[in-house]
């Protein structure tokens, strides 16, 4: 078929999907489009990389991590300003975020403080910066009055619109949808991304928002022609996004969509609901399974099955000549620092020779050379909040809590291999920062009993709640547990 004819018919079916997808009756804020263009430009490639404008010799992409693009400098800083004028005329909602949101507070204030220490303060300083912008385009999505439907209609643009052009481009456009390797030639699929792992990631993030979909609408009280074409939606998604796994060597991906839709199925039943404990444990092993095989080789047959060998595709040589480098090992070389100057050009002659590493393919390694141990405490707090802020969402079924579980515990065990905490524009960060931002949603009280509402409307009643509220209808079979049994306030 010819790539002019493909693409006609890929713009169409992406335009229907949208339609068989659509819901007349919900209302979005037109902000929610500010972190839409954020969140499309993180999940594929930025404007520089789509204009094809920088350098692609050896040494200039290396001096190009340090500096940057000034058009996508240019371009975030304008979003980031109209999202900042958002969030400023949503100051009551925003500020309830904040209060509840102490501990990232207190990371990112660490990682401005650590600039102190950086060999390179003015590109960390603007990393940094970069990474609110990531926050304050999560706050515009949590801060909308219906947070629930805006959730929806984020997943919903990004992923009928970069999962199918990534179909197109790595059928019909080659010269955008793939890449060869330097040596042997072998063919390397990216999709609308700049390489296989963020394609993988995305159809990882993408797979679990349908997932989590299809399971909302088998429940969903809707009309059978309404639900028929949301799944028909859904279905059309994850058949692309399995094709595209099963041409892609992303081995970390598809195993934290395994274990991600293994989590979210498992706690919709009711031993699950009614014996929490279980819960935890679950989410515990869902963890702990994959990092000792990955991290301590208990079962080396499992690597071999997935394609891997023990040195993980030579990342355990990585891994080791970064903690030879680290300046200091209780703070580390600075925010987004330590892929600079010296310390980079000494990872590029002694270990990866050919190709310019820009990460440690470990997320907790990672923010110990960054940050050093002080980091590493600083993270374990937040994994350790956002994880009991998330179950307590969940434990009052809290809309899109299940999915944002599912978020949590893939993107803790994708940093096994994978290097996305507190990393600036990376979409595994920026959807595990969103989900342990989850607002405390609750349906308020009406006449002294609680009355069962959609998720988008229960959205509207009462968001951002404190921790005293009431909760809403639980699934069959569970408690409401009494430590939430007081209203909580409405929206201003």
């Amino acid at each position: 078929m010819p790539p002019l004819i493909a693409s006609i018919i890929c713009w169409f079916g992406i335009a229907g999907l949208f339609w068989l997808d659509r819901d007349r009756r919900t209302k979005i804020s037109p902000a929610l489009w500010i972190p839409t263009v954020w969140f499309l430009l993180a999940c594929s490639r930025s404007l520089s990389r789509w204009f094809n404008i920088g350098p692609t010799d050896f040494e200039s992409v290396a001096a190009q991590f340090s500096e940057g693009s000034p058009l996508d400098m240019v371009v975030l800083t304008c979003l980031m300003v109209v999202g900042l004028g958002v969030l400023v005329r949503r100051k009551n909602q925003v500020t309830k975020c904040l209060r509840q949101s102490l501990p990232i507070l207190f990371f990112f204030g660490y990682c401005l403080i650590s600039l102190m220490w950086s060999d390179f303060p003015a590109i960390a300083f603007k990393r940094w910066n970069k990474a609110i912008g990531d926050w304050v385009m999560i706050l515009i999505l949590w801060t909308d009055p219906r947070p629930v439907e805006a959730l929806k209609r984020l997943l919903a643009r990004l992923s009928y619109s970069l999962i199918p052009l990534s179909v197109l481009f790595i059928k019909y456009y080659p010269d955008l949808g793939r890449a060869y390797g330097r040596w042997l030639g072998e063919v390397h699929y990216n999709g609308v991304a700049t390489d296989k792992n963020t394609l993988g990631a995305i159809c990882l993030l993408f797979g679990l928002a349908s997932v989590w979909r299809v399971i909302e609408l088998i429940g969903a009280d809707l009309e059978k022609k309404d639900r028929r074409r949301q799944l028909f939606v859904q279905a059309v998604i994850l058949s692309m996004i399995f094709w595209l796994f099963s041409i892609l060597d992303a081995m970390t991906s598809l195993s934290c969509f395994c274990l991600g839709a293994g989590v979210m199925t498992a706690i919709r039943f009711r031993t699950f609901v009614k014996k929490r404990a279980l819960v935890h444990g679950l989410v515990l092993v869902t963890i702990l399974v994959p990092a000792a095989v990955a991290l301590l080789g208990l079962s080396p047959d499992t690597l071999q099955s997935m394609g891997r060998n023990l040195t993980l595709t030579e990342r355990t040589d990585i891994w080791a000549m970064v903690v030879k480098l680290v300046p200091n090992r209780w703070v580390g070389a600075g925010y987004e620092s330590f892929w600079l100057g010296k310390r980079l050009d000494a990872m590029i002659a002694q270990v990866t020779r050919w190709w310019v590493p820009n990460q440690s393919h470990n997320g907790y390694l990672e923010i110990f050379a960054n940050l050093g141990w002080v980091g590493i405490a600083c993270l374990t707090v937040v994994i350790v909040w956002g994880y009991k802020r998330i179950f307590n969402a969940w434990r009052r079924n809290v809309p899109a809590s299940n999915l944002m579980l599912a978020y949590f515990v893939s993107g803790a065990v994708f940093n096994l291999t994978e290097a996305a905490f507190f990393r600036m524009l990376t979409p595994v960060w920026m959807f595990f920062l969103m989900a342990v931002t989850v607002p405390q949603i609750a349906a308020k009280q009406s006449g002294g009993g609680m009355k069962k509402t959609e998720p988008g409307q229960q959205a509207a009643d009462a968001w951002l709640s404190d921790s005293t509220q009431v909760p809403v209808p639980v699934a069959d079979g569970a408690e409401l547990d009494p430590e939430f049994s007081t209203a909580g306030e409405g929206e201003n």
